[in-house]
């Protein structure tokens, strides 16, 4: 509801900002031709995602994950590993940080183990994994057709390295800080079975037709919404009931509608070329990891979406730039509670399923991970 508040005064401010000139009408066309097919992108996915889960779809690849760990609790860590790296990069980072993780801590519940280890693991994947095709965040949306790369693959081929650094180092850490909960055993739990076998394989295999065409290059909106509609109707006649006005997610569309309009005023303005023009310019290490930096920097004070959109004129339209400013504001965003909403939906999420971590301890560990995530990302890219 906050996040709906915050979109509805964005929106205000920016209609102000049209009447008075500041944003002119033919930029502001410019900017629905971008956006409105992004937000078409985030409402299909959200749907899809939510209609998934209420099928049992994540339920059952935990279950799996479960069995493959095979009573080991590393075996299990590494399969919760799995599963949200590629929940993050085919489904978004919002899916991982939402509906996996009350997946992931009812599943360390059910074998005895504590979720605290499996929770962070899942917050942290769903930030710093979200590196490796356009689909997994909202910023690298924004980003791919600025970059002239030609889809997602050429973009996946831009950020492997990057993307396997946003993996492996928070990971590294995560087995140091929690070393003395991930090695013992556990007993294995049977896999379940859904309770509507139809919605079940319908879900799925609307998930796995989706994972297809996004990799392939489709439109990102039109493969989304087209998902939509198929489990819309799949559910309209097997549990009508799910199908609510909740879900659809009015509040990110609003908060990310009304930001778009404000940042395209800012720019508009001139009022952030100082912060552009501090980042300099250059593809070299150097310069690279200075615009890493800022972005995870300003990604921290504001969230990761306006630090995007203020500082993607320091890109410079040099595509290794624009990779650079990426590591810096999905991976960077660790630290601070407000730097990723998908941080702020998880957290309320541990609060609903009992578990309780402070925001202290939090900003501690993403101090020491965030850091050595950026510089390993951006060094990848580099080299």
């Amino acid at each position: 509801m906050r996040q709906a508040v915050i979109g509805a005064v964005l929106l205000v401010i920016g209609a102000v900002c049209v009447a008075l000139g500041l944003l002119p009408l033919d930029d502001l066309g410019v900017l629905a031709e971008r956006v409105l097919p992004v937000l078409g992108f985030v409402l299909g996915l959200t749907i899809v995602a939510e209609l998934a889960a209420d099928a049992g779809v994540f339920d059952r690849l935990a279950d799996v994950a479960a069995r493959v760990g095979g009573g080991r609790t590393i075996g299990l860590w590494g399969a919760v590993v799995v599963l949200a790296v590629l929940c993050t990069v085919f489904l978004s980072i919002d899916t991982t940080a939402v509906l996996l993780t009350p997946i992931v801590i009812s599943l360390a519940r059910r074998v005895g183990l504590p979720p605290m280890p499996f929770a962070l693991t899942t917050v942290w994947l769903a930030n710093t994994a979200s590196l490796l095709l356009p689909v997994s965040n909202l910023t690298n949306l924004l980003a791919v057709d600025r970059m002239g790369l030609g889809g997602p693959l050429p973009f996946a081929g831009l950020m492997a390295w990057p993307a396997v650094a946003g993996v492996v180092v928070p990971c590294v850490v995560l087995l140091v800080v929690f070393r003395g909960k991930l090695f013992g055993r556990y007993t294995p739990v049977s896999v379940r079975r859904p309770s509507d076998p139809v919605s079940f394989w319908a879900a799925s295999a609307v998930l796995v037709a989706l994972v297809v065409a996004l990799t392939a290059g489709v439109t990102v909106w039109i493969a989304a919404v087209a998902g939509a509609l198929v489990l819309v109707v799949v559910a309209a006649f097997r549990s009508p009931a799910e199908l609510r006005p909740s879900r659809v997610p009015w509040s990110t569309l609003l908060f990310a509608a009304g930001l778009f309009v404000v940042v395209e005023t800012l720019h508009s303005t001139g009022l952030t070329d100082p912060l552009v023009q501090a980042l300099g310019d250059g593809t070299g290490t150097g310069p690279l990891l200075l615009l890493g930096g800022g972005g995870a920097v300003a990604a921290n004070a504001i969230d990761n979406l306006p630090a995007y959109l203020v500082l993607e004129p320091a890109a410079g339209h040099e595509a290794v730039r624009y990779a650079a400013l990426l590591i810096g504001v999905n991976a960077g965003c660790l630290v601070t509670p407000w730097a990723s909403l998908a941080t702020l939906l998880w957290h309320a999420r541990l609060s609903a399923e009992g578990v309780h971590l402070s925001w202290g301890k939090y900003m501690a560990l993403g101090c020491i991970a965030a850091p050595l995530t950026v510089v390993a990302g951006v060094l990848a890219l580099a080299i």
